[in-house]
């Protein structure tokens, strides 16, 4: 009878305590956390701590691939830059349809072309450096992140290939250019599609550079940097017969064009006597066979 006469009491002050305890814990946030603390024992340390261990790496751009584009015979640093990485690998690979080359994994490079290295920028930035660009270069590159499943981040290389074309002074494309002795030699030469339009343009006669010849004399090399590309304009005063011989105009090691240069000594020259001969040939054969035929139309 005196627990039954208790009851009521003991339940009025758990529900004051409960009430209290509730206020208290809801008002500072922390209610779950010290039920949970109460009911479940702590996790293994092989379980996410925190919410940041939970988020899974990501690239640091805003898209998922770039373009890079590049002149041949150049170097080029392609990036990749990893967020909250933790313990996963970084990889670069290089794909061709369906195929796919890996070039690199963490901080080795696994290709035995010698011109891939991999470069490691504080804080996230994974580089691919490709030195001595070729043609066969361009395409698609993978930056990927092995995550389940991994995450790639692409990167397309295109590579540029200088366009040269020599003229005369009148503009006109030439392979072979016929000049009379005193007279001046001028070539012009046109570079196009090239990124990177300050790259050194070098003259030569056959072997010998003419940007800086100085034994000859009379010889003036003009460059003007354009927008897309670059003009070189060579100058050769007094032309004489040792002049004559194959002018090349190149962009450093990358792209070169030549023109044969024929300097004559007050001569017709020869492709044109060549020419004129043929042509008088032709005529002379032409008229034998309308006289031949004129004979027998006579005699029939």
């Amino acid at each position: 009878m005196a627990v039954m006469e208790l009851f009521p009491v003991v339940s009025i002050i758990l529900l004051y305590a409960v009430v209290v305890i509730k206020s208290t814990f809801e008002n500072d946030g922390n209610l779950e956390a010290l039920l949970n603390h109460v009911l479940w024992e702590p996790t293994t340390s092989n379980s996410p701590t925190t919410e940041e261990d939970k988020v899974v790496p990501y690239f640091d751009e805003t898209s998922s691939h770039s373009n890079v584009t590049v002149q041949i015979g150049a170097n080029v640093d392609l990036h990749c830059k990893v967020n909250r990485l933790n313990d996963k690998t970084v990889s670069w690979v290089r794909r061709a349809g369906d195929k796919m080359q890996l070039l690199s994994f963490g901080h080795h490079v696994y290709s035995t072309d010698q011109r891939y290295e991999l470069l490691f920028k504080d804080p996230n930035d994974w580089q691919l450096r490709i030195s001595y660009l070729n043609e066969r270069d361009g395409g698609h590159y993978e930056c990927q992140v092995s995550t389940h499943p991994p995450i790639a981040f692409t990167v397309y290389l295109a590579i540029i290939v200088p366009q040269l074309e020599i003229t005369d002074e009148r503009g006109v494309q030439v392979k072979d250019k016929f000049y009379y002795v005193g007279s001046t030699i001028e070539l012009k030469c046109y570079i196009t599609k090239v990124p990177q339009p300050s790259q050194f343009i070098v003259w030569r006669h056959e072997t010998t550079s003419l940007n800086y010849d100085t034994s000859r004399g009379g010889i003036s090399v003009k460059t003007d940097i354009l927008t897309n590309g670059a003009k070189s304009r060579l100058f050769i005063a007094n032309a004489q017969t040792s002049d004559s011989g194959k002018y090349t105009c190149s962009l450093t090691d990358i792209a070169s064009t030549s023109v044969t240069v024929h300097v004559l000594n007050g001569e017709t020259p020869a492709a044109m006597q060549h020419g004129g001969s043929n042509r008088c040939g032709r005529l002379h054969s032409l008229w034998v066979i309308i006289t031949f035929a004129w004979i027998l139309f006579r005699l029939s």
